[in-house]
């Protein structure tokens, strides 16, 4: 594979300016430019972009790189098919997604998300005083243990939490005192204060929390969602937030993005909403660039790319 002609794509804008990471690049071994849709794709050799296009595919295209570790938006076989390879930027967002988590975490124990909505009513509240409480000693369940999750898992022991997770290999990992299988994840989540989501969306996973699942939770635990919004089957948490199955939610991802105006979940008292920006971190682009370069060489001197996921 030899690649002379780099594309940014402007989809990255959803994340940094594409002038960022033309500059990052600037050192690279390729000529790297600013590409659209209509406009400049069939010149490249390779894109980075952040949305899927089928004109990627309509170009002679011979490398494709996601700036997101998930890649579910971008047709598996099509790519096959037309000899094009993908890549994916898993292996960065452990610490931006790690604290993420314990941010949300933190908030709910602490009750910052009360007293921001206080301070904006200028209201001088207290809560309840059996309301705050301290992450240590408390059980966090981590379901997913790749790249995110072992970000949230270790920087939730440093806290001094309990943390247990699940697995699709159901093997140990570091920061976990316990790791279960998929089919053990009702039994996983039942003692758990907090379940973090952090597995990536396949056919597996699409619809993995639904209404047994949140039964089978704590009527005090909180729900984090920091992977995809189809792991959650969307109406049923609607259902156990309104019923008090569970005590709340942090949501990072929903099923429709953005979350629609009319979303009951907007107003839970006990739901902290984020528009997707998990892993958002002002060196994104240089984390992309560092990936991206990387492979640049790899590709010029005939070695497999990395993150190759296609």
């Amino acid at each position: 594979m030899h690649i002379e002609r780099l594309g940014v794509h402007d989809s990255v804008s959803a994340v940094f300016p594409p002038e960022r990471l033309r500059e990052e690049l600037s050192g690279a071994v390729a000529d790297v430019r600013i590409v659209a849709d209509a406009d400049g794709i069939a010149d490249c050799d390779a894109v980075v972009t952040f949305a899927h296009t089928d004109a990627f595919l309509d170009a002679d295209l011979e490398w494709v790189h996601s700036i997101q570790a998930g890649v579910d938006r971008f047709p598996f076989d099509a790519f096959e098919a037309a000899g094009v390879a993908l890549t994916n930027s898993t292996g960065i967002h452990d610490a931006s997604v790690g604290e993420f988590a314990v941010g949300l975490m933190l908030s709910f124990a602490r009750r910052l998300h009360a007293y921001v909505r206080a301070q904006r009513d200028q209201e001088w509240a207290h809560p309840a005083w059996d309301e705050p409480f301290t992450l240590a000693g408390e059980h966090l369940c981590v379901v997913g243990l790749g790249t995110l999750g072992r970000g949230i898992a270790e920087r939730a022991d440093a806290l001094g939490m309990r943390v247990t997770g699940v697995r699709r290999s159901g093997e140990p990992t570091p920061h976990t005192e316990a790791v279960s299988a998929p089919e053990d994840l009702r039994e996983a989540i039942a003692d758990a204060t907090f379940v973090a989501l952090a597995v990536p969306l396949t056919d597996e996973t699409e619809g993995l929390i639904g209404r047994e699942e949140l039964a089978a939770m704590r009527e005090d635990a909180y729900l984090l969602n920091v992977a995809r919004g189809p792991v959650v089957v969307e109406d049923e948490l609607i259902d156990a937030l309104r019923d008090g199955e569970i005590a709340g939610a942090g949501l990072d991802v929903f099923e429709t993005e953005p979350l629609p105006e009319e979303s009951p979940l907007w107003d839970f008292e006990e739901v902290v909403v984020t528009p997707h920006r998990a892993a958002a971190t002002r060196d994104y682009s240089r984390d992309i660039a560092d990936l991206v370069g990387e492979n640049l060489e790899r590709a010029a001197a005939g070695r497999e790319l990395t993150n190759r996921v296609v």
